[in-house]
């Protein structure tokens, strides 16, 4: 018997989601962890208490070091975000971007416009292009969702390269459950044993200057360096249309057309792969989680999906990955046509975190891991 459609009452999560489930008043799962991640990580007063104990922790482990803390910058809102309020706490930060060489102009400018207004070092890692166009190519034959894993892989490793190389404990990560949500794992997956799975059965690509993220480098920085992972957006009161505004009006900083679309790549996948191959529109996650936090109607956010997605144009878009990866019409048509698969077609690291789980409870406990890589990463299959 086929499953009947259900929507949640609440958020618009509904049964095409992975790893759904509905309680008896029709509320998901997914809403029932938004506000697991309420009590945990509080706004308001408790909030507010919480942000500064975790911003002279930082100042405290960065005495005597030229930076107090390591933040990853994209050139979108939340980055920019979030590094102009830092350096307003009194702190100073190392702007660190993973240069996967498919940035958009507009994003480019943006970590421009806001790293030297605020008088701020940025370290950047530029894999080699050519490499990297294999890397998608490979992941693009091999039939699975998660062709941006590599970039979120990269942007992963080359924050830990930015903290050992400087001796800085802390790392900043710009991620509010309240306004992305958490991807479900059926729709985004990552690890580094999986990139090398899939590079292994689709190309004959070597990594050479791609920052792949092993188990043994993610122990040790986590064990052994033991650098904290952290998010400070988790405690504010994070309006995303207020902070573009301030963000425009204090830097000239400029929107570059929907969540995660400061990337080129990245835009094909949300604007057109996912939707196109896999029936997946990622919008689903930002206005749910919207939603959920008050800062839109769910009734609005139901409107807002009907809508045909903004941003860059999608011919622009697919004009460009034909013409950078070499793919001619018939040849890109083919590799949209492929059989669709997912991680658990290939080797990954998924069984030893559900196996390690209890150690990684301990290091999500420590700050030393996400609480959203423990919740999705060690659960069973």
């Amino acid at each position: 018997m086929i499953n009947q459609y259900k929507i949640c009452n609440r958020c618009i999560y509904d049964s095409t989601v992975p790893n759904i489930s509905f309680n008896s008043q029709n509320i998901c799962n997914y809403c029932d962890q938004h506000d697991e991640l309420e009590k945990e990580y509080p706004l308001g007063a408790d909030g507010k208490k919480k942000l500064e104990l975790l911003i002279n922790q930082i100042k405290k482990a960065g005495r005597k070091k030229k930076y107090d803390c390591v933040i990853g910058v994209s050139g979108g809102c939340d980055s920019s975000f979030l590094l102009y309020k830092l350096v307003s706490y009194g702190l100073r930060p190392l702007a660190v971007h993973f240069d996967n060489t498919w940035n958009s102009a507009i994003s480019t400018m943006n970590i421009a416009k806001v790293t030297s207004k605020l008088g701020i070092d940025l370290f950047t890692y530029v894999v080699d292009n050519k490499e990297y166009d294999e890397i998608y190519k490979a992941f693009l034959l091999s039939g699975v969702p998660d062709i941006e894993a590599p970039t979120d892989i990269g942007i992963a490793t080359t924050q830990y390269l930015a903290a050992a190389k400087y001796n800085i404990k802390y790392i900043i990560e710009g991620h509010s459950f309240r306004t992305e949500g958490i991807s479900p794992l059926g729709w985004l997956y990552m690890d580094g044993k999986y990139i090398q799975s899939v590079l292994k059965n689709y190309s004959n690509q070597k990594i050479k200057t791609f920052p792949n993220l092993t188990l043994f480098k993610q122990l040790k920085w986590m064990v052994l360096n033991r650098f904290k992972r952290v998010r400070p957006l988790y405690y504010m009161d994070y309006n995303k249309k207020l902070a573009m505004e301030i963000l425009k009006d204090k830097f000239n900083w400029e929107w570059y057309g929907g969540h995660h679309l400061e990337n080129q790549f990245t835009a094909f996948y949300h604007r057109y792969f996912m939707p196109k191959k896999f029936a997946i529109d990622q919008r689903l996650l930002g206005y749910a989680a919207l939603t959920r936090s008050g800062q839109i109607i769910r009734d609005d956010a139901l409107e807002m999906m009907k809508a045909s997605p903004s941003g860059q144009e999608i011919d622009e878009i697919l004009y460009l990955v034909k013409k950078r990866l070499c793919y001619s019409d018939n040849e890109f048509q083919s590799i949209m046509n492929i059989a669709k698969k997912n991680y658990k077609d290939f080797k990954t690291y998924k069984k030893t975190f559900e196996k390690l789980k209890p150690f990684f409870y301990i290091m999500y406990k420590l700050d030393l891991v996400p609480k959203s890589f423990y919740i999705k990463y060690t659960k069973s299959d």
